[in-house]
């Protein structure tokens, strides 16, 4: 049989179908014999999600009710058995968390007809408080049913082990927002071309901290201050550009820039830098060859962002949250090396090529599953 395919018909739920998903999902479909269909559902209105469309999977719609809200929000998803009588998977994928409701009666759904099911999550960072220890175990209870985990990072299968979950049955499959490169590895010279190019791109809102990073350049040396790009609109924009015009005037705002606008911007600059969270456009950047400074998140940006270690150049840094010296000083040590620089941007370039890409994450979707379709009795 061919193992770089899974045979049949998969499904796989999602509480909600962003845009940057959808062609990481239409990749996986390409690979299901049967077909890939994806269980989602729309999202709160005050979340900043685009919904994606699908090409090649099919886009089965949820009924999301979204229950309560912050720590005590709960999810439930209506017309899952629906779609599960309907779709009939060989094998299912949902999402590992506790708090979306209906998710324990697609596990029975499966189980009564000996069919396997992955749960796909983040990881299972440690909990705290009063009732810390029943919050385990309801989460070790809920991860238990399932019989493999596919997570995002080295992290996350870290903490799936240490809560109790059997660690050979815990799989990495890097969170890539990016296919691999088609394009060689841009040249770039071993000096700067005048003052180097810092760029920034994503949504303009408050929690990518892109006004951190105007003060962050504003308190570098002179000679080392470098021309500022921020591509991208949003909230933020007004506000971002006034606070520019006080301590930042060499800051460029040339507003939202997609696809093969955004190239020229990519080959041009020398660091990339995203100080808050989220931001996919941080493998895109590593495409171009561009090392980068990120904000702390979680597991995902400990495989993606490597800082130097031993004779590993690395491919770039990680700066606490909301911590503007912290940038300052990652900025300074990045500014001051170009050659250096230039060695962890082909580093990037690597990892991006080789490791964390829509082709390796889809192979690691169909190597777990298949797994455990070819193990079934």
């Amino acid at each position: 049989m061919d193992r770089v395919t899974i045979p049949g018909r998969l499904g796989l739920q999602q509480r909600v179908l962003p845009s940057y998903r959808a062609p990481f999902f239409d990749a996986l479909a390409v690979a299901c014999t049967g077909g890939l269909s994806v269980f989602a559902g729309e999202p709160r209105p005050r979340e900043t999600i685009v919904p994606g469309a699908l090409t090649i999977a099919r886009h089965a719609p949820a009924r999301n009710r979204h229950l309560l809200g912050g720590p005590l929000y709960l999810c439930h998803q209506g017309g899952l058995q629906a779609w599960l009588e309907d779709w009939d998977p060989q094998a299912l994928i949902v999402e590992a968390n506790p708090r979306y409701l209906a998710t324990p009666s697609a596990v029975d759904w499966m189980q009564r007809r000996g069919r396997p099911i992955v749960g796909w999550g983040l990881g299972a960072p440690p909990l705290a408080g009063p009732l810390a220890g029943l919050r385990r175990a309801w989460r070790l209870s809920f991860l238990r049913r399932f019989d493999a985990l596919l997570t995002y990072s080295r992290r996350g299968a870290d903490e799936y082990a240490a809560l109790g979950f059997p660690a050979g049955q815990v799989f990495v499959a890097p969170n890539a927002a990016a296919p691999a490169p088609d394009h060689p590895l841009p040249e770039r010279p071993a000096v700067f071309n005048g003052r180097p190019g810092v760029l920034f791109v994503g949504r303009l809102q408050a929690r990518k901290r892109v006004d951190l990073l105007l003060h962050a350049c504003a308190a570098l040396p002179a000679d080392l201050q470098p021309e500022l790009v921020v591509v991208g609109d949003g909230p933020e924009r007004p506000a971002l550009e006034v606070l520019a015009g006080q301590v930042y005037p060499r800051a460029q705002f040339p507003g939202a820039k997609h696809g093969p606008d955004l190239a020229p911007y990519f080959r041009t600059a020398d660091l990339f830098v995203l100080p808050g969270t989220g931001g996919l456009a941080v493998q895109e950047a590593m495409t171009y060859g561009l090392p980068v400074v990120m904000g702390q998140g979680d597991g995902t940006n400990d495989d993606l962002v490597r800082s130097p270690a031993g004779t590993s150049p690395g491919n770039g840094w990680q700066v606490p949250p909301d911590d503007a010296q912290a940038l300052t000083t990652v900025l300074r040590e990045a500014l001051a090396d170009p050659a250096r620089l230039r060695a962890m941007g082909a580093e990037s370039y690597r990892i991006v090529a080789e490791e964390i890409n829509w082709e390796r994450m889809v192979a690691v979707f169909v190597e777990v599953v298949n797994s455990l379709l070819y193990a079934a009795p």
